[in-house]
């Protein structure tokens, strides 16, 4: 006997998860709450632009807490190396990338359920990447990606790349 009058049950993360960081393991943090309504799903710190190095940590921990993960959008101009497809888990997972320098990483679950994340340079201070991690995820939030790096300082260029003129 069914009970159609049953809530669907999603699989976002829970409200109470908090895990310690541990060494080689990606920083992420998804929104929590249930009707997901802000222009972010969440955020990702990546520790490099080399996508073979961070993406399996990131879609490592996304599997876990919202199942298998099939493809995933990036900005092809921002990382190193970009493949089309990569094995992690013992899973294909098609990469597609667009020159769009939107700051954002789109995720694929399933078929069609998709989940868009704020990346974070790698060159980013802790504290300007806790400050954008929190506004990614503040519940109905309509700040765009480029916007949230601006206001907290994290910035596409690395300040310390950049060569000042005579």
């Amino acid at each position: 006997m069914s009970d159609s009058g049953s809530p669907r049950v999603t699989r976002l993360l829970p409200d109470t998860l908090h895990e310690a960081v541990q060494p080689g393991t990606a920083v992420a943090r998804l929104e929590t709450t249930h009707d997901r309504q802000g222009v972010l799903d969440g955020a990702w710190w990546p520790r490099s632009r080399d996508i073979v190095a961070e993406l399996p940590r990131l879609i490592t921990a996304l599997t876990r807490h919202l199942g298998p993960i099939t493809r995933v959008g990036l900005d092809a101009g921002a990382w190193e190396g970009l493949p089309t497809r990569m094995i992690i888990d013992d899973r294909v997972v098609h990469i597609d990338s667009f020159p769009v320098g939107d700051d954002t990483i789109l995720i694929t679950r399933g078929d069609q359920d998709l989940f868009s994340l704020l990346v974070i340079p790698p060159h980013a201070t802790p504290g300007a990447a806790q400050a954008a991690m929190a506004e990614a995820v503040r519940a109905g939030s309509a700040t765009q990606a480029e916007q949230i790096l601006i206001d907290t300082g994290t910035g596409r260029t690395d300040p310390t790349s950049v060569v000042e003129g005579p």
